[in-house]
Protein backbone atom coordinates (compact mmCIF):
# COMPACT_ATOMS: atom_id res chain seq x y z
CA UNK A 1 0.00 0.00 0.00
CA UNK A 2 0.86 3.46 -0.59
CA UNK A 3 -0.61 6.76 0.25
CA UNK A 4 0.05 10.30 -1.90
CA UNK A 5 1.14 13.41 -0.44
CA UNK A 6 0.21 15.41 -3.14
CA UNK A 7 -3.09 16.83 -1.73
CA UNK A 8 -2.49 19.87 1.12
CA UNK A 9 -2.05 18.30 4.34
CA UNK A 10 -3.03 19.91 7.64
CA UNK A 11 -0.17 20.66 9.75
CA UNK A 12 1.37 19.27 12.61
CA UNK A 13 1.29 21.76 15.47
CA UNK A 14 3.40 19.89 17.65
CA UNK A 15 6.14 19.45 15.79
CA UNK A 16 6.03 23.28 14.93
CA UNK A 17 5.83 24.15 18.59
CA UNK A 18 8.78 22.07 19.27
CA UNK A 19 10.84 23.27 16.51
CA UNK A 20 10.50 26.58 17.05
CA UNK A 21 11.21 26.39 20.87
CA UNK A 22 14.34 24.57 20.37
CA UNK A 23 15.28 27.32 17.36
CA UNK A 24 13.82 29.84 19.56
CA UNK A 25 15.81 29.26 22.96
CA UNK A 26 18.86 28.26 20.81
CA UNK A 27 19.14 32.28 19.75
CA UNK A 28 20.01 32.71 23.65
CA UNK A 29 23.50 31.91 22.58
CA UNK A 30 24.19 35.16 21.10
CA UNK A 31 23.88 36.69 24.34
CA UNK A 32 27.17 37.53 25.68
CA UNK A 33 26.26 36.13 29.23
CA UNK A 34 25.88 32.71 27.57
CA UNK A 35 28.97 32.26 26.21
CA UNK A 36 31.53 29.92 27.74
CA UNK A 37 34.12 28.20 25.20
CA UNK A 38 33.78 25.41 27.95
CA UNK A 39 30.03 25.42 26.50
CA UNK A 40 30.91 25.64 22.99
CA UNK A 41 33.26 22.46 23.31
CA UNK A 42 30.70 20.61 25.20
CA UNK A 43 28.39 21.26 22.27
CA UNK A 44 30.88 20.49 19.83
CA UNK A 45 31.48 16.98 21.73
CA UNK A 46 27.80 16.53 21.60
CA UNK A 47 27.29 17.21 18.20
CA UNK A 48 29.80 14.89 16.68
CA UNK A 49 28.63 11.81 19.53
CA UNK A 50 25.08 12.63 18.18
CA UNK A 51 25.24 13.51 14.56
CA UNK A 52 27.90 11.04 13.51
CA UNK A 53 28.23 8.17 15.92
CA UNK A 54 24.57 8.42 16.72
CA UNK A 55 22.51 9.46 13.76
CA UNK A 56 24.87 8.34 10.98
CA UNK A 57 26.27 5.75 12.24
CA UNK A 58 23.70 4.18 14.70
CA UNK A 59 20.64 5.21 13.09
CA UNK A 60 21.52 4.87 9.22
CA UNK A 61 24.19 3.01 8.24
CA UNK A 62 23.55 0.45 11.49
CA UNK A 63 19.72 0.73 12.03
CA UNK A 64 18.20 1.85 9.11
CA UNK A 65 20.19 -0.45 6.31
CA UNK A 66 21.75 -2.87 8.56
CA UNK A 67 25.36 -2.33 6.27
CA UNK A 68 27.25 -3.96 9.08
CA UNK A 69 26.62 -5.57 12.66
CA UNK A 70 27.62 -4.88 15.99
CA UNK A 71 27.42 -6.81 19.32
CA UNK A 72 23.97 -6.25 21.01
CA UNK A 73 25.24 -3.92 24.23
CA UNK A 74 27.32 -1.75 21.16
CA UNK A 75 24.20 -1.36 18.54
CA UNK A 76 22.55 -0.15 21.61
CA UNK A 77 25.02 2.11 22.65
CA UNK A 78 25.01 3.99 19.10
CA UNK A 79 20.95 3.58 18.58
CA UNK A 80 20.94 5.70 22.52
CA UNK A 81 23.57 8.12 20.85
CA UNK A 82 21.01 8.85 17.69
CA UNK A 83 18.23 9.10 20.29
CA UNK A 84 20.06 11.75 21.87
CA UNK A 85 19.71 13.90 18.79
CA UNK A 86 15.96 14.44 19.77
CA UNK A 87 14.74 13.83 15.82
CA UNK A 88 12.24 11.67 16.80
CA UNK A 89 12.37 7.83 18.40
CA UNK A 90 14.70 5.21 15.94
CA UNK A 91 11.38 3.19 15.37
CA UNK A 92 9.86 5.96 13.21
CA UNK A 93 13.17 7.32 12.31
CA UNK A 94 14.24 4.26 10.74
CA UNK A 95 10.56 3.42 9.11
CA UNK A 96 10.58 6.54 7.40
CA UNK A 97 14.18 6.32 6.00
CA UNK A 98 13.21 2.78 4.53
CA UNK A 99 10.27 4.56 3.18
CA UNK A 100 11.91 7.33 1.68
CA UNK A 101 14.55 4.60 -0.13
CA UNK A 102 11.92 2.74 -1.26
CA UNK A 103 10.17 5.38 -3.22
CA UNK A 104 13.11 8.21 -3.59
CA UNK A 105 11.68 11.15 -5.23
CA UNK A 106 8.45 10.10 -5.68
CA UNK A 107 5.15 11.21 -4.61
CA UNK A 108 4.64 8.66 -1.62
CA UNK A 109 8.39 9.60 -0.38
CA UNK A 110 8.36 11.55 2.79
CA UNK A 111 10.57 14.11 1.68
CA UNK A 112 10.28 14.42 -2.00
CA UNK A 113 12.85 16.68 -3.29
CA UNK A 114 10.33 17.53 -6.45
CA UNK A 115 8.01 19.48 -4.00
CA UNK A 116 11.18 21.95 -3.50
CA UNK A 117 13.66 22.24 -1.18
CA UNK A 118 11.73 23.73 1.38
CA UNK A 119 9.55 20.35 1.41
CA UNK A 120 12.46 18.52 1.49
CA UNK A 121 14.69 20.07 3.91
CA UNK A 122 11.72 21.08 6.47
CA UNK A 123 8.17 21.23 5.43
CA UNK A 124 7.48 17.61 5.26
CA UNK A 125 7.89 17.26 9.20
CA UNK A 126 5.26 20.45 10.11
CA UNK A 127 2.40 18.63 8.31
CA UNK A 128 0.71 15.30 9.10
CA UNK A 129 2.33 13.02 6.74
CA UNK A 130 0.72 10.01 5.15
CA UNK A 131 3.90 8.48 4.82
CA UNK A 132 3.61 8.21 9.19
CA UNK A 133 1.09 5.43 8.34
CA UNK A 134 2.95 3.15 6.50
CA UNK A 135 6.23 2.96 9.41
CA UNK A 136 4.21 -0.35 10.62
CA UNK A 137 5.03 -1.77 7.63
CA UNK A 138 9.29 -0.98 7.47
CA UNK A 139 10.16 -1.81 10.80
CA UNK A 140 9.25 -5.46 11.55
CA UNK A 141 12.97 -6.16 12.35
CA UNK A 142 13.08 -3.45 15.82
CA UNK A 143 9.60 -3.53 16.50
CA UNK A 144 9.44 -5.88 19.58
CA UNK A 145 12.66 -4.52 20.55
CA UNK A 146 12.76 -3.51 23.93
CA UNK A 147 15.17 -0.77 24.00
CA UNK A 148 14.59 0.48 20.82
CA UNK A 149 10.33 1.03 22.06
CA UNK A 150 12.07 2.57 25.40
CA UNK A 151 13.91 4.93 23.48
CA UNK A 152 11.32 5.84 21.14
CA UNK A 153 8.70 6.84 23.66
CA UNK A 154 11.14 8.40 25.88
CA UNK A 155 13.21 10.16 23.88
CA UNK A 156 12.22 13.78 25.40
CA UNK A 157 13.05 12.92 28.95
CA UNK A 158 16.12 11.75 27.79
CA UNK A 159 17.02 14.51 26.60
CA UNK A 160 15.38 16.43 30.01
CA UNK A 161 17.72 14.16 31.58
CA UNK A 162 20.92 15.17 29.47
CA UNK A 163 20.04 19.22 30.02
CA UNK A 164 19.75 18.37 33.89
CA UNK A 165 23.06 16.79 33.93
CA UNK A 166 24.46 19.44 31.45
CA UNK A 167 23.04 22.50 33.92
CA UNK A 168 24.81 20.23 36.73
CA UNK A 169 28.12 20.87 35.27
CA UNK A 170 28.52 25.04 33.73
CA UNK A 171 24.74 26.17 34.04
CA UNK A 172 22.48 27.71 31.62
CA UNK A 173 25.40 28.29 28.93
CA UNK A 174 26.37 24.37 29.15
CA UNK A 175 22.48 23.84 28.40
CA UNK A 176 21.72 26.32 25.87
CA UNK A 177 25.08 24.89 23.34
CA UNK A 178 24.74 21.38 24.78
CA UNK A 179 20.85 20.95 24.32
CA UNK A 180 19.20 23.88 21.88
CA UNK A 181 22.52 25.24 20.01
CA UNK A 182 23.57 21.22 19.27
CA UNK A 183 20.57 20.17 18.34
CA UNK A 184 19.56 23.07 16.32
CA UNK A 185 22.99 22.17 13.96
CA UNK A 186 22.36 18.51 14.01
CA UNK A 187 19.08 18.72 12.75
CA UNK A 188 19.83 21.17 9.92
CA UNK A 189 22.77 18.70 9.12
CA UNK A 190 20.82 15.97 9.06
CA UNK A 191 18.04 17.72 7.01
CA UNK A 192 20.81 18.53 4.31
CA UNK A 193 21.08 14.69 3.71
CA UNK A 194 17.55 15.44 2.42
CA UNK A 195 17.45 18.77 0.95
CA UNK A 196 20.79 19.77 -0.45
CA UNK A 197 22.02 16.23 -1.45
CA UNK A 198 19.24 15.90 -3.84
CA UNK A 199 19.75 19.89 -5.62
CA UNK A 200 23.49 20.34 -5.55
CA UNK A 201 26.51 18.29 -6.54
CA UNK A 202 27.15 15.32 -8.83
CA UNK A 203 25.80 11.89 -10.04
CA UNK A 204 28.60 9.01 -10.01
CA UNK A 205 25.77 6.57 -10.73
CA UNK A 206 22.42 5.85 -12.11
CA UNK A 207 20.07 5.66 -9.20
CA UNK A 208 16.60 6.57 -10.48
CA UNK A 209 16.08 9.60 -8.64
CA UNK A 210 17.48 12.95 -8.03
CA UNK A 211 20.48 12.08 -5.60
CA UNK A 212 23.43 13.83 -6.00
CA UNK A 213 27.00 13.77 -4.32
CA UNK A 214 27.56 16.83 -2.01
CA UNK A 215 30.87 17.56 -0.74
CA UNK A 216 29.95 19.98 1.54
CA UNK A 217 27.22 18.14 2.99
CA UNK A 218 29.86 15.16 3.13
CA UNK A 219 31.65 17.48 5.72
CA UNK A 220 29.08 18.13 8.08
CA UNK A 221 27.42 15.04 8.51
CA UNK A 222 30.33 12.71 8.81
CA UNK A 223 29.81 11.33 5.06
CA UNK A 224 26.48 11.55 4.15
CA UNK A 225 26.83 13.26 1.76
CA UNK A 226 27.96 10.74 -0.97
CA UNK A 227 24.06 10.63 -1.34
CA UNK A 228 24.20 9.53 -4.95
CA UNK A 229 26.77 6.72 -4.35
CA UNK A 230 24.82 5.78 -1.38
CA UNK A 231 21.21 5.66 -2.93
CA UNK A 232 22.94 3.56 -6.00
CA UNK A 233 24.18 1.12 -3.08
CA UNK A 234 22.23 1.64 -0.28
CA UNK A 235 23.76 -1.50 1.37
CA UNK A 236 27.24 -0.18 1.91
CA UNK A 237 28.99 0.31 4.88
CA UNK A 238 31.39 2.95 2.88
CA UNK A 239 29.56 6.20 1.04
CA UNK A 240 32.69 8.09 -0.32
CA UNK A 241 33.27 5.54 -3.07
CA UNK A 242 36.34 7.53 -4.60
CA UNK A 243 39.32 8.31 -2.76
CA UNK A 244 38.88 12.10 -2.22
CA UNK A 245 35.12 11.35 -0.77
CA UNK A 246 35.91 11.49 2.50
CA UNK A 247 33.78 9.50 4.63
CA UNK A 248 34.14 9.80 8.20
CA UNK A 249 31.67 7.42 9.18
CA UNK A 250 33.36 4.60 7.17
CA UNK A 251 36.45 5.20 9.20
CA UNK A 252 34.60 4.66 12.19
CA UNK A 253 33.36 1.26 11.21
CA UNK A 254 36.85 0.50 9.83
CA UNK A 255 37.87 1.17 12.92
CA UNK A 256 35.28 -0.71 14.83
CA UNK A 257 36.29 -3.89 12.30
CA UNK A 258 39.95 -3.91 13.50
CA UNK A 259 38.55 -4.17 16.86
CA UNK A 260 36.38 -7.09 16.52
CA UNK A 261 33.30 -4.66 17.01
CA UNK A 262 31.75 -4.60 13.20
CA UNK A 263 31.24 -7.92 11.35
CA UNK A 264 29.69 -8.62 8.27
CA UNK A 265 30.18 -5.36 6.29
CA UNK A 266 28.77 -4.84 3.85
CA UNK A 267 30.35 -3.04 0.49
CA UNK A 268 30.01 -1.68 -2.82
CA UNK A 269 31.14 -3.21 -5.94
CA UNK A 270 33.85 -0.93 -6.26
CA UNK A 271 37.58 -1.32 -6.57
CA UNK A 272 37.66 1.32 -4.00
CA UNK A 273 35.56 -0.37 -1.59
CA UNK A 274 37.68 -2.93 -0.38
CA UNK A 275 37.34 -3.56 3.38
CA UNK A 276 41.37 -3.40 4.26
Amino acid sequence: MTIATSQKLPLDWNVIIYMTGIHGIALLALFPSNFDWRAVGIGFVLYWLTAGIGITLGFHRLGAHRSFQTPKWLEYILIFCGTLACQGGPISWIGLHRIHHKYSDTDPDPHDSNKGFWWSHIGWMIIKNPADQLVPQYIKDIENDPFYNFCEKYFIPIQVVLGLLLFSLGGWPFVIWGIFVRLVVVFHCTWFVNSATHKFGYKSHESNDNSKNCWWVALVSFGEGWHNNHHAYQYSARHGLQWWEIDLTWMTIQLLQFLGLATNVKLAPSKNSTSS
